[in-house]
């Protein structure tokens, strides 16, 4: 009974069965570990101390994400990709804030934006663009130029703001874009801009934040060009050279005005050829 009174007078109403549910989930999905070097093993040798500290220090506020630790994957062009790696315990904290926000934001999302959400995946958004190919004879491929990296914080904040009024979710998601980077040789990093790609919330904010900055510009001002939009890769079906040529100018203005930029080498405009 004393635990029971003590939940119900902290500042934030989080349960200790969120907590768990998120563990569950987190745990699910594996992951290396974070900057602390604790594996979910290890994590787990000491589980329900470990959850009541996460859960104590969530529902009082008190809670810090700990740095992210940088890890360069390696891509198919000889580049690598920089991710965030969260420690067990902040995956957990992050998925305790996902589970309450996704669901608020995924019934506003575009049916035709396919990455990280439940029930989609990039072979439907292949198999959309493929169909929509024999349909529109151009494409403008859009690339934007690292995305995660240069995410802005306080556009990001008011794309949450419009969904959410939740005090410790608002609080939580802006500790976590502020949180520093621990680089490969140790140094901490102070961010600015950005949100670790390998974060467990970072995908659900990419998918908020484009959602305001290209698929409800596109429904408002292009109706009549659909789009497959995976994360941070999107498609546009226009029906001439001079419409794709045209949407990309108008869409290189929009990134910009929210503080992005389309790759001026990747983003491509392409004749889609029947074969």
């Amino acid at each position: 009974m004393g635990r029971n009174l003590v939940e119900k007078a902290k500042p934030f109403s989080i349960s200790k069965r969120e907590v768990w549910e998120a563990y569950k989930r987190v745990k699910a999905n594996q992951g290396a570990a974070g900057v602390e070097g604790q594996s979910i093993a290890e994590f787990e040798s000491d589980l329900a101390n470990n959850l009541y500290k996460l859960w104590n220090r969530l529902a009082s506020g008190s809670y810090f994400p700990p740095p992210v630790r940088r890890v360069d994957i390696p891509k198919g062009d000889g580049r690598t990709r920089p991710l965030g790696i969260p420690t067990v315990a902040d995956r957990i904290a992050q998925m305790v804030v996902k589970r309450y926000l996704e669901p608020e934001v995924e019934k506003h999302f575009h049916p035709d934006s396919y990455g990280y959400r439940p029930g989609k995946s990039a072979l439907d958004a292949v198999g959309q663009a493929r169909e929509r190919c024999w349909r529109y004879d151009w494409v403008l491929d859009l690339d934007i130029k690292g995305f995660f990296d240069n995410l802005d914080h306080e556009l990001m904040m008011r794309a949450v703001r419009k969904h959410t009024d939740c005090p410790w979710v608002l609080l939580y998601i802006e500790r976590w874009l502020k949180a520093p980077v621990q680089m490969p040789e140790g140094t901490l990093v102070a961010r600015d801009r950005g949100t670790p790609q390998g974060g467990v919330v970072s995908p659900l904010l990419a998918n908020l934040f484009l959602h305001y900055t290209f698929d409800v510009w596109m429904q408002h001002n292009h109706p009549d060009i659909p789009f497959e939009r995976y994360a941070d890769d999107a498609v546009c079906h226009c029906r001439t050279e001079a419409q794709a040529q045209r949407l990309r100018q108008e869409l290189e203005q929009r990134f910009a005005a929210c503080r992005l930029e389309l790759h001026p080498q990747k983003t491509k405009v392409v004749y889609c050829t029947q074969n």
